[in-house]
């Protein structure tokens, strides 16, 4: 007998299928001839990209700007993939009405963007520079003559490092406010949805406890948890200083990178599970923020070691926010159990799916979850998706193309799982892909590549990737197929 191969009997399987039903009256999606799918998003859905300063600016000692934290950290031998820096990155300093190009050419109608403080604060306090804050005005009036509406933030990691202490100083919190006070004041006019903050953990446990992140400090439980506290006490004083000096109706958030935690099996006790997760596993960060203070079991948990309240910290830190932003990538699958809390994380197999980052494990319901978990327990009155995408193994072919397949099925299950929310009811309003250009990606250098367009960072070309044209369609039919 000829030795028939799995996919020979698959097909002639299939073949006498289609003998057999050839005159059935079946759907069309059973003779082959299948309708797409498509999942219309709400009409007024708001889509567009995300950048950070010092990941995209490049600049770093142009126009008065002054050091960083991260311009210190990313020249310490050791700290930064091959040394990498980002003293040029994408050079948008000067590049900024290419990059806005590429945005219109995306046809999107929004644009999250981060100011660098020492651009605008040199010594991160006194006397502001002028020619930092005329750039961010010029890149304000770019965006707004191509229709495109700015979201900022003012703080993602990039602390001016002529602050004393860092994060480990309360006085840091109080030039957050102030600086937070005289950019909006400045942008207001045409800004009207400002961020604090950009995810607490990593400037904060990825600097100070961990280490791996500026200023690269380890520091013992309690001084680390004092840090913390500095940092979201710095989002609530920035708030009100926000909402003083801008004109009414300016919508006041954050970003944050929430644990998303995952119900294992979508069952009455495992979603339980995951939302008591979600409040306690974000303790230190987002639930302080919603709920005004510390909950009992994170104060319980880190006993001596928590951090000093001064009275009047928690009403600040726990201001009334317009939107939550969510930065979500990734999930933390939890299961019920018997235990005193009620929930336990399950452990990913070693086989578990991840993206070029290791830790960037594929789980596409963690968007529907991280959304639904944080409306169920505090009711925010809108959310958005402040950041969400991949690295990839980008290779720009011989063509001049990046057929970069991987992220496309990473975003497009993303969005299917997010329309889920949409059409649930759950207060989503936009959706920011991280992210427009490759760029300094952290301590990793340029060694990952999360962008929809490829960047060649010695002669600072860019070429839009297949996921870009993509994201193309998605934003002009405002549906995924």
């Amino acid at each position: 007998m000829k030795h028939i191969t799995r996919r020979q009997f698959g097909k002639t399987v299939a073949a006498t299928a289609a003998v057999v039903y050839a005159g059935a009256a079946l759907p069309r999606f059973a003779l082959g001839d299948p309708e797409p799918t498509t999942l219309h998003y709400p009409k007024g859905f708001k889509w567009g990209c995300a950048t950070a300063a010092y990941q995209i600016e490049g600049g770093a000692r142009d126009d008065g700007r002054g050091a960083s934290n991260w311009d210190v950290f990313s020249h310490t031998p050791g700290k930064t993939y091959r040394g990498d820096t980002g003293d040029v990155a994408d050079d948008s300093y000067h590049l900024y009405k290419e990059d806005v190009k590429l945005l219109h050419n995306l046809g999107v109608s929004t644009y999250r963007m981060s100011l660098s403080w020492s651009r605008i604060f040199p010594n991160g306090t006194g006397q502001p520079n002028a020619k930092g804050m005329d750039y961010y005005q010029r890149v304000v009036d770019e965006l707004l003559a191509n229709n495109i509406t700015p979201y900022i933030t003012l703080f993602h990691w990039d602390l001016p490092q002529a602050l004393p202490g860092g994060w480990q100083s309360r006085d840091t919190a109080k030039a957050f406010a102030d600086y937070a006070a005289y950019a909006t004041r400045r942008l207001g006019d045409r800004v009207h949805h400002f961020m604090t903050t950009n995810e607490f953990a990593c400037f904060t446990d990825l600097g100070y406890r961990v280490g791996q992140f500026a200023p690269g400090l380890k520091l013992p439980d309690k001084e680390a948890n004092q840090v913390r506290h500095h940092g979201i006490l710095a989002h609530g004083l920035a708030v009100g200083a926000i909402r003083a000096n801008t004109p009414s109706g300016t919508e006041v958030g954050l970003a944050e990178n929430a644990n998303v935690y995952v119900p294992v099996i979508e069952s009455r006790e495992h979603i339980e599970a995951a939302r008591r997760a979600t409040r306690e596993g974000n303790a230190p960060f987002l639930t302080a923020l919603m709920e005004g203070k510390y909950i009992d079991s994170y104060l319980e948990q880190e006993g001596s070691n928590a951090p000093k309240v001064e009275p009047g910290d928690m009403k600040v830190i726990g201001s009334a926010l317009d939107f939550v932003g969510l930065n979500i990538y990734t999930p933390q699958y939890v299961r019920a159990d018997g235990s005193a809390k009620g929930w336990a994380l399950e452990e990913n197999p070693t086989s578990y799916p991840h993206m070029a980052s290791p830790w960037l494990t594929i789980g596409p319901e963690c968007i529907y979850w991280g959304v639904r978990n944080v409306t169920d327990l505090w009711k925010p009155k809108g959310i958005y998706i402040t950041e969400n995408g991949c690295s990839s193994d980008d290779v720009l072919t011989p063509a001049g193309r990046v057929e970069d397949t991987d992220r496309v099925m990473y975003l497009r299950n993303h969005l299917t799982q997010l329309h889920r929310v949409a059409v649930e009811g759950y207060p989503i309003k936009g959706y920011f892909l991280w992210s427009l250009l490759d760029n300094f990606e952290w301590a990793d250098g340029y060694s990952k590549r999360f962008g929809i367009h490829y960047v060649d960072f010695k002669t600072q070309k860019r070429t839009p990737k297949l996921s870009a044209e993509w994201y193309r369609d998605v934003i002009a039919t405002n549906a995924v197929e």
